[in-house]
């Protein structure tokens, strides 16, 4: 079941991507995000920054103050009401993180401050175990660099190589290049689900398949799609994959590793602390199951209860219904910037979804970002934490609009009339 595929193709031509339909109601949805309703610089706020922090429904807000109000402990040790009440409802988020994702048990859910810290807890936990000297990891060139970086300093101290997977000019991703990099060497496979840049959506099954087929494990950055897709790691088959809380309408300061229950098994603890032993001695001390060996010290209780009100508002929206949406945004907001003078769109690949990158010939992706701000509207400018992507296409840095399940046309139309601004201004 390959539930990653043509994500954006699937939905037909006439989604609407626009304020209301049977199905979806975007004035109902934005009801629920107290900041949308602000205004910037005198104008109504158009946030199109979600690939790199979403807001936040008051559902979640709500769930939070409700914890830190009335039954804030510490969680797993305390024998008082408090406590129990608080460990119940923290355990209870890493059980909705496990649906969300339809792990295969709630263990199988590591909480982590992030999607990087999940990547990093991989790289060192079991890179460092299973990896020599002569092993190869392969990466594509869309990657963040959180999931470029942990694998350079797993690679200095072990001896291991990187090797890259290309793209295409239009953002697409060739299998046949991504299969020959595939070899008895390949130990690790580490991509990201969808390209925070670019918005490609890769082919993740057929991908891990490959990749499983030469002896490898996988690790997926989920970062980008969990907020937008149905995710099914056991249908996947992926071996670790990842997601931030913050891009799921969550809050900051945890994120969610997946690992399969062996994998994690046999890996050793990532740090050392409270929380995650079993026995503690001077000669020497011994460790929790997984997932608790990974999550040494006082955990991030009440964001933990954030993260699964965010899951649960997602779900009752209904992740069909936002994907529907957020297509028809996207495929309109291509449409309506390619009309503009001396725009450049980076990235028009076949199967993308929810991000939408571009230069102008007239100004600095920076100078971009500062007159569209004065118009309302937040876009992200610059190098995305995505420097070889960069140089991929030959720029320094793009501007980049991109979509959440409460964006709407009009807010896609305010963003090209403040482009229309920065031509102006800047001829």
């Amino acid at each position: 079941r390959e539930i990653e595929m043509n994500h954006a193709a699937a939905v037909p031509e006439t989604a609407p991507g626009d304020n209301a339909t049977a199905a979806f109601d975007v004035e109902k949805v934005r009801a629920d995000f107290p900041i949308l309703h602000r205004e910037i610089h005198g104008k109504p706020l158009a946030y199109l920054d979600n690939a790199a922090s979403s807001q936040k429904p008051r559902q979640v807000m709500e769930a939070m103050n409700e914890a830190y109000e009335t039954y804030y402990s510490n969680v797993h040790r305390g024998l008082h009401k408090l406590s129990q009440r608080s460990t119940e409802a923290f355990e209870a988020g890493r059980e909705k993180a496990a649906s969300y994702l339809n792990a295969g048990a709630g263990d199988e859910i590591v909480f982590t401050r992030g999607g990087t810290e999940g990547i990093n807890l991989v790289a060192a936990s079991f890179g460092r175990k299973f990896l020599k000297a002569g092993d190869e990891i392969v990466l594509t060139v869309m990657e963040h660099h959180s999931n470029i970086i942990p694998w350079q300093l797993l690679c200095e101290e072990v001896g291991a190589t990187i090797k890259v997977a290309p793209i295409d000019d239009d953002g697409n991703f060739p299998m046949e290049d991504y299969a020959a990099l595939l070899s008895s060497r390949t130990k690790v496979v580490a991509f990201s689900h969808i390209s925070n840049v670019l918005g490609t959506i890769l082919p993740a099954a057929d991908m891990i398949r490959m990749a499983h087929d030469v002896g490898a494990v996988v690790l997926v950055d989920g970062c980008q799609s969990a907020p937008h897709m149905t995710i099914d790691v056991q249908a996947l088959d992926a071996d670790f994959y990842v997601l931030s809380s913050h891009k799921v309408y969550g809050p900051t300061g945890i994120g969610v590793l997946y690992g399969k229950a062996a994998l994690l098994s046999a890996m050793p603890p990532y740090q050392g602390g409270g929380e995650m032993i079993a026995t503690v001695s001077f000669e020497g001390s011994t460790y929790k199951d997984a997932p608790h060996r990974f999550e040494a010290g006082t955990p991030a209780i009440a964001e933990a209860i954030g993260l699964g009100a965010a899951l649960d508002y997602i779900t009752s929206v209904g992740l069909e219904n936002i994907a529907a949406h957020e297509a028809g945004l996207t495929r309109y907001a291509m449409e309506r910037l390619s009309r503009i003078e001396g725009l450049r769109l980076i990235g028009t690949a076949r199967d993308k979804t929810g991000i939408v990158s571009f230069t102008m010939d007239c100004a600095h992706a920076h100078d971009i970002g500062t007159i569209v701000d004065r118009a309302g509207v937040a876009v992200r400018a610059g190098h995305h934490c995505a420097q070889p992507l960069m140089d991929r296409f030959d720029v320094a840095a793009t501007a980049r609009a991109s979509f959440g399940l409460y964006n709407t046309r009009a807010e896609v139309d305010a963003l090209a009339d403040s482009l229309a601004r920065v031509r102006e201004i800047f001829g």
